[in-house]
């Protein structure tokens, strides 16, 4: 087990008068969670490891991929903010976030601040909104913040089963 299950920051749901709102950042914030379990006490060495040959999965790819999605669907897609380029994608290539991760504690420190200030924006936004119809300012997409929530919550569901994998290859922790 990750963590003891009374010791688990993740609830159940937002319960059954929540609103819709309440629901999809309950949902979206235990998801969030579940990616910083599954790469709780682990060393940069652990974090930077590859899954098998020849994909370039680490957990620490994973950080940075999310860190770069977050930025997008809330800072430049919902906020309409002018970005230079998506974070830890040097080429601008999809999945270049996955390259050049290496073991080393201050670019894991980087990954997890970067992550930890998109997630932080993000919050501030949505708890801001108006509500969940709020339309992209930015972005080529005609979405609402309902919608990117709900795929926000999908992409963290995808890749959290890849940290779950990727977990298991270095340490044999399973589940939760």
């Amino acid at each position: 087990m990750f963590v003891r299950p009374e010791d688990d920051p993740r609830t159940d749901g937002a319960g059954p008068g929540a609103t819709e709102r309440q629901v999809l950042v309950t949902y979206l914030r235990d998801q969030r969670l579940t990616l910083e379990l599954k790469c709780a006490g682990l060393d940069a060495e652990g974090l930077a490891r590859r899954s098998v040959p020849p994909s370039n999965l680490s957990l620490l790819g994973l950080v940075r991929h999310l860190a770069g999605v977050e930025q997008y669907w809330f800072r430049q897609v919902m906020a309409g903010e002018e970005v230079a380029g998506r974070h830890f994608r040097p080429t601008g290539e999809l999945g270049s976030e996955f390259e050049g991760v290496t073991a080393d504690p201050a670019a894991v420190a980087e990954a997890w601040e970067t992550w930890r200030a998109e997630v932080a924006f993000a919050e501030r936004l949505v708890e801001e909104a108006p509500d969940l119809a709020l339309p992209a300012r930015g972005g080529d997409e005609p979405v609402s913040l309902r919608e990117v929530l709900v795929h926000m919550i999908e992409e963290y569901a995808r890749h959290n089963g890849h940290a779950d994998f990727l977990r298991e290859l270095i340490d044999g922790r399973v589940g939760q």
